[in-house]
């Protein structure tokens, strides 16, 4: 066990520094969902370089990349790549350097520990049998890389796996994890609506049919939704992120757009909350005057179900981080919460294969002490234009990854 953990630890203290720069580079360099394209291509060489053979250009931009190394397990390990259109305001000298977009979720961090785990792979082929399928998923925020990937041919490239392992950045402190087991993450689903009106000159009103009107009363309306349709008892989640009509003062437009987002554990509630949204929307637009033929346009444009921890496999890996960080830095209990992933969708036919989702503590400790005496939990939140993944959760994050893929891929424990 020592002499292993000895190994990782080894590896990746030498590789630091050039991961440190990795992490830097990506960062500077954020791409949208789909449009990995620079990220995807620094994958791949990387892991080609180790001897991985690599699969690219799934669902666009997806990487796969597989090392067999004799009989054993099929571990896949997934890491996410995009990025935000979200204004990074860190003041790093690495921030980002387009204006508009920012890695503000650690999506670069995920690839980073990928890339570092990778290098231990590689190195360490004499201590572990079985074969590593890591793969670099698109458009994770827009919450359809995954199964696009899937229905890409995923599967034709890459084995059934038998074990599944994705972690994701947390602002807690620097060197905790969560690994707890059933449901982690709530379902979701991206809505766009479009609200159809008749356009004219904003000085004569009553000759037009005003969509962005129809749109105000329609989020307003969708409050009640939540509030008083679903059981107080059921989680559900209605969240419009966007409003987009018009171009000019004066003119009324002939279409409005929302961008609605929908957080559920039970599907029930899902059904009541879309038959909701449905009813609203066309009655706002009857009560407008417009005919059948020019009723709200809804938009399923991703979703994904609940992502559900495996207990067996979650608990295994808690046992092994903490004997690598402590027992008292990992927490095995945890409420699931309203975020979402599909990250689980990547198991696409496969539905029995076991995962094991972990949070791993990103943000600077002093930050976390200092944001606790204010009465916060956290000093800052995911996607939020000040979201920094601290410079020693790089390493830290990477050890823990590799920890995580050996415990499967080593013959018997560690």
């Amino acid at each position: 066990m020592t002499g292993h953990l000895d190994t990782i630890e080894r590896i990746v203290a030498a590789d630091s520094r050039r991961l440190i720069e990795v992490f830097k580079d990506l960062h500077r360099h954020p791409e949208l969902g789909f449009n990995e394209v620079r990220t995807a291509r620094i994958i791949a060489q990387a892991l080609s370089d180790l001897g991985f053979t690599v699969t690219t250009g799934i669902a666009r931009t997806g990487v796969v990349a597989v090392l067999a190394n004799g009989p054993g397990p099929v571990v896949m390990y997934r890491a996410d790549m995009d990025a935000l259109r979200v204004p990074e305001a860190t003041g790093l000298d690495y921030a980002s350097s387009d204006p508009s977009l920012g890695h503000m979720c650690g999506h670069d961090a995920h690839v980073t520990w990928m890339l570092g785990l990778a290098k231990v792979l590689a190195e360490t082929t004499d201590f572990w049998s079985g074969t590593a399928v890591l793969v670099g998923q698109p458009a994770e925020e827009l919450i359809s890389g995954a199964a696009a990937m899937v229905d890409d041919g995923l599967y034709d490239v890459a084995p059934k796996p038998d074990v599944f392992i994705a972690m994701h950045t947390a602002p807690v402190r620097v060197g905790m994890v969560a690994a707890a087991g059933g449901e982690r993450m709530a379902g979701t689903d991206q809505l766009d609506i479009v609200f159809h009106g008749v356009g004219g000159h904003g000085s004569m009103p009553q000759l037009a049919r005003d969509p962005v009107l129809m749109a105000a009363q329609a989020v307003v309306q969708f409050q009640s939704i939540v509030s008083r349709t679903v059981p107080p008892s059921e989680a559900a989640v209605l969240t419009v992120g966007s409003i987009q009509a018009g171009t000019a003062y004066n003119v009324i437009p002939d279409r409005a757009l929302l961008k609605v987002n929908l957080r559920w554990f039970n599907p029930a509630v899902r059904e009541q909350m879309l038959t909701g949204i449905r009813a609203i929307c066309a009655g706002v637009a009857s009560g407008y005057g417009m005919p059948d033929d020019r009723m709200p346009e809804i938009t399923m444009a991703g979703g994904s179900t609940p992502l559900v921890n495996d207990d067996a496999l979650t608990d295994r890996l808690a046992t092994a981080l903490g004997g690598m960080l402590g027992a008292d830095n990992v927490v095995r209990q945890l409420p699931a919460l309203t975020g979402s992933e599909d990250c689980h969708l990547l198991k696409g036919p496969h539905h029995d294969v076991p995962l094991a989702y972990l949070l791993v503590g990103v943000a600077d400790p002093q930050l976390c002490a200092e944001a606790a005496t204010r009465g916060q939990l956290f000093p800052y939140t995911p996607h939020s234009p000040k979201y920094v993944v601290d410079l020693s959760a790089i390493p830290l994050g990477t050890r823990i990854a590799a920890r995580a893929m050996l415990e499967f891929l080593t013959s018997g424990r560690f």
